[in-house]
């Protein structure tokens, strides 16, 4: 299928289109304008997954949401396979940086933003007090990743200057920078328990970053192109990795060994996510969509996609939800997974009895490997809510205050 980016596109704002492919079972695409320059990078919210951030070269960070369900609309509605994307209109535009915006993240309440710029300045603004509060400096070059910690009050960000920093929004700075990758860093994800942080480089060079001891865990150098983007799975001591090299590893965070990796596809990986249940792993590539398992590695189905530079993926009642840009112009893309194998077949008996053991022995791992770790909690999430104290044993340099 062709891009489905026009190059004289009218649509902007709630206003949508309807464009069905590949047997139906993807859904609905919303294409319109959200920049007025080049659109560089998207990203989903995490706690509603209705919201979505863009950040162009005109220096804007544009906020966006989803349409809530109404009588006549609900979210992602299927009608004939075919589903509805309501996009309201623009809901909020961030502007103070004075360079093109290269990344974006949401905290996990949804409520604080980041932008890091191509001045590698980074700016913070909060949603609910509608202002900017905090402008830090210290890259020196392009700032292409930035995430916040799980427990919001701190953040990483990742440059073309080669660092990763960490900051804490409460002192308004710096407290450590991680210095090893020989390229710049493409992408940084935090682990569940937020112990270690992950960074990818254009160095083809996966990092862990032990938060607690200040240190290098680990890092994995298997992929020939740079690495697009990082998942932790949400109840196994697993990482998956995607690169540019068109493949994706799987990785066992308690050995750190490769447990397999998916053949080379025709296309580059663009993002990753895993199901919730942990289940599959679903793999945006440049023109398609591949859904897989691991140990052994097997991929279930392929979709055909016509998104141009996907994103971000996330999960949303049942529903995949893509990102994807090109030029100004932003698509929304969506997929039903009960239409997509192997979710579609639905779980028999034998095979939701099969997941409980399989849950029950991830449990009972977590525990026997959380006994005999003294510096590293499990990596299954906990509450958003705990107490700071448990977090505020990041490892801070010294040098920096």
């Amino acid at each position: 299928m062709l891009c489905c980016f026009p190059a004289s596109y009218p649509i902007c704002g709630a206003e949508w289109l309807i464009v069905a492919t590949n047997c139906l079972r993807v859904g609905v695409v919303e294409e319109f304008v959200a920049h007025s320059g080049n659109v560089n990078c998207l990203r989903f919210g995490k706690k509603t997954r209705r919201q979505f951030l863009t950040g162009g070269d005109d220096q804007n960070v544009n906020l966006w949401s989803i349409g809530k369900p109404t009588s006549t609309t609900n979210l992602y509605h299927l009608k004939y396979q075919t589903a509805v994307v309501l996009l309201d209109d623009l809901k909020q535009s961030l502007s103070g940086h004075t360079s093109p915006i290269e990344s974006v993240a949401f905290d996990s309440a949804e409520v604080l933003v980041l932008a890091g710029a191509s001045s590698g300045v980074i700016k913070l603004w909060d949603l609910e007090e509608t202002k900017m509060v905090r402008t830090l400096t210290g890259h020196r070059s392009y700032c292409t990743a930035c995430e916040f910690h799980p427990f919001g009050e701190f953040f990483a960000s990742g440059s073309m200057d080669t660092n990763l920093k960490i900051w804490d929004i409460r002192k308004k700075g710096c407290i450590h920078t991680y210095k090893g990758h020989t390229r710049g860093i493409s992408t940084i994800r935090f682990s569940p328990d937020g112990r270690w942080v992950v960074s990818g480089g254009f160095d083809n060079v996966v990092k862990v970053w032990d938060l607690t001891a200040g240190k290098l865990l680990h890092d994995f150098k298997f992929h020939e192109g740079h690495i697009r983007s990082i998942d932790f799975h949400p109840l196994e001591f697993l990482l998956a990795t995607g690169s540019a090299d068109r493949t994706v590893n799987f990785w066992d965070l308690e050995t750190f060994e490769l447990i397999g990796s998916t053949r080379r596809e025709a296309a580059g990986v663009r993002s990753i996510t895993f199901h919730p249940e942990g289940r599959t792993l679903f793999c945006g590539l440049d023109d398609s969509l591949k859904v897989y398992s691991w140990e052994p590695v097997n991929c279930h189905d392929s979709v055909e996609m016509g998104w141009s530079t996907l994103s971000d993926l996330c999960i949303h009642d049942g529903k995949l939800v893509g990102g994807a840009y090109y030029q100004n112009y932003v698509g929304v893309w969506v997929a039903d997974i009960s239409l997509i194998d192997p979710h579609g077949a639905g779980s028999t008996p034998d095979r939701q009895s099969n997941l409980e053991q399989k849950q029950d022995h991830v449990e009972s791992r977590l525990e026997r490997i959380g006994s005999n770790r003294s510096s590293n909690s499990n990596l299954r999430c906990t509450s958003p809510d705990i107490d700071s104290k448990e977090i505020k044993n990041i490892y801070v340099d010294c040098k920096l205050f």
